[in-house]
């Protein structure tokens, strides 16, 4: 159980001496978060510093490199999540610099995906002593879908990483969700005896930790350096568990965010400016429809829990 509780407690705290440190440096580095003008009741949010996924990445990193050399397939995780964390920062460094809510380009931040996910998929299948092969859900088995598998890592990282992304919009709303779906594969992991548990529970740590600055109304934002960081966690824990089709499951409001904007920027080009939510992604939808930001974060993570206990039974 010590390496469940005590790199969880190690995490947290180190969280928590950061938060009064970093929040201040961020707001006298003009490190604020720039909201778009959409939601007016968002207006009051300019200025909170973002970036805070800072805090998290680096709780989770030395907690995790820590334990990494007695239990090495820690290390791919912590790689993937720090590399998507950096990709994030950039991003969130140039909004910071820009004052706009556009850091980088579209297609700039998917090469960045693309070739960070290239490089884990590399790793599973030159390197790692992981299969590709994927666990079934309630039935235990096992499947080899052959050179499909690494088509499916693509969809799977690239689609959590973005799930993730777009989730963080209100406060403590990102944090929450994750934080039930890293503790579903944290108790996965100790039932399958794998030697990546002390970084799920550093990374529980860390986000309970960032919970106390992030819940509403929030003194700081995880910005990309968080979010895009807690979707390559959740992708790369998934494979080294080899349960990818269970982030279908837990991870469900990762994936109707991102059809949502999907759906809705689809439907807007096709019928020349109609819109089939009030605003994308949905946890706005919501919003705009009268939904409290408190009512939304409580109903999804109330919703992510309920599927990540349904999907303990199936594993």
């Amino acid at each position: 159980m010590l390496e469940v509780f005590l790199p969880m407690l190690v995490s947290f705290v180190i969280v928590l001496i950061l938060g009064p440190i970093c929040i201040p440096v961020l707001r006298r580095l003009k490190m604020g978060n720039t909201e778009r003008e959409y939601i007016k009741e968002h207006k009051v949010k300019n200025g909170t510093p973002s970036m805070g996924g800072i805090m998290i990445l680096i709780a989770f990193a030395i907690v995790g490199l820590y334990y990494a050399p007695k239990a090495p397939h820690i290390y791919p995780v912590v790689l993937l999540t720090l590399g998507f964390g950096v990709l994030g920062f950039v991003d969130d460094l140039l909004k910071a610099l820009k004052k706009s809510s556009d850091g980088l380009k579209a297609w700039q931040k998917m090469l960045g995906q693309i070739g960070l996910t290239t490089c884990f998929a590399v790793y599973m299948v030159k390197f790692s002593d992981v299969s590709l092969e994927l666990r079934i859900p309630v039935t235990g088995a096992f499947v080899d879908i052959s050179w499909v598998a690494i088509a499916l890592l693509y969809l799977a990282v690239l689609g959590t990483v973005n799930g993730a992304n777009f989730t963080d919009g209100m406060d403590g709303l990102a944090t929450s969700v994750t934080l039930a779906i890293a503790a579903f594969f944290g108790i996965a992991s100790v039932q399958l005896y794998s030697d990546i548990t002390p970084a799920i529970a550093a990374m529980i740590g860390a986000l309970f930790g960032f919970l106390m600055f992030n819940v509403h109304p929030a003194k700081i934002f995880m910005g990309d350096t968080g979010s895009l960081a807690l979707g390559a966690f959740v992708a790369s824990c998934a494979y080294m568990l080899q349960m990818p089709i269970f982030i279908i499951i837990v991870a469900i409001i990762y994936l109707v965010e991102v059809l949502s904007v999907i759906l809705q920027v689809g439907y807007f080009k096709l019928t020349h400016g109609k819109r089939i939510f009030r605003m994308a992604p949905i946890h706005h939808h919501y919003e705009l429809g009268g939904w409290s930001e408190v009512k939304v974060v409580a109903v999804f993570t109330t919703v992510t829990i309920f599927l990540c206990v349904l999907a303990y039974y199936m594993v």
